[in-house]
């Protein structure tokens, strides 16, 4: 079954089989939702992120869009935030990589922090979100407008050591990171969900 994607880039263009995508503690179908033909994930254990690597795409600077709908899955725990989002210049088959995410759950909470919390940047496994956190509070991650459960659109982009984030089409990016922690290198782009997140992605057109 093909996976409608439309990876689009001077060096790949390509509609990628599901079964060719790298998959890591992940469960993946293809399926309808809200309307929509979309790659499902969610996690093997539930306690642990999921990752779908794209073969053969090799990324360095340009612009990353996907539409992805994330929700914390059914009995999750309390911190549940739906967390879904991209990696982008994957060294060799895992980590280290870079991400932009988002939690969903966040985008509309009556509490002002936890809103403050709805976009992340991340760089594992050297810098995860809670030690960015600690060490530059608010630099990593802002605010933007979404629902749990709904389509939101993502653009990432990235150029030299500068990575920006636009949510659902909007003019500015909600956030700007200047110092991407791996540098000026190449790599791969993967599909990511946190733990306890039911995860939908579609229309992912990668740019070069």
């Amino acid at each position: 079954m093909i996976v409608t994607l439309f990876l689009i880039g001077t060096a790949y263009a390509a509609d990628v089989p599901l079964t060719n995508l790298n998959f890591t503690n992940v469960n993946g179908q293809i399926t309808e939702y809200h309307g929509a033909r979309a790659l499902k994930m969610t996690t093997k254990d539930g306690k642990h992120e999921g990752i779908a690597a794209i073969p053969g795409l090799k990324f360095r600077d340009g612009t990353i869009d996907v539409e992805v709908s994330g929700a914390p899955v059914k009995g999750a725990s309390e911190d549940a935030r739906g967390f879904i989002g991209v990696i982008f210049r994957q060294q060799k088959e895992s980590r280290p990589f870079e991400i932009l995410y988002i939690r969903p759950t966040n985008g509309r909470a009556d509490d002002q922090l936890r809103r403050n919390h709805a976009v992340q940047y991340s760089s594992d496994p050297d810098w995860p979100w809670d030690r960015l956190r600690k060490e530059s509070p608010g630099m990593y991650e802002s605010y933007a407008d979404m629902q749990a459960g709904e389509w939101t659109h993502m653009r990432i982009v990235v150029k030299g050591r500068d990575a920006a984030l636009y949510i659902n089409h909007a003019e500015q990016p909600c956030l700007i990171v200047h110092d991407l922690k791996l540098g000026d290198v190449e790599g791969g782009v993967a599909l990511w969900i946190g733990s306890d997140t039911e995860g939908y992605f579609r229309d992912l057109r990668v740019t070069k």
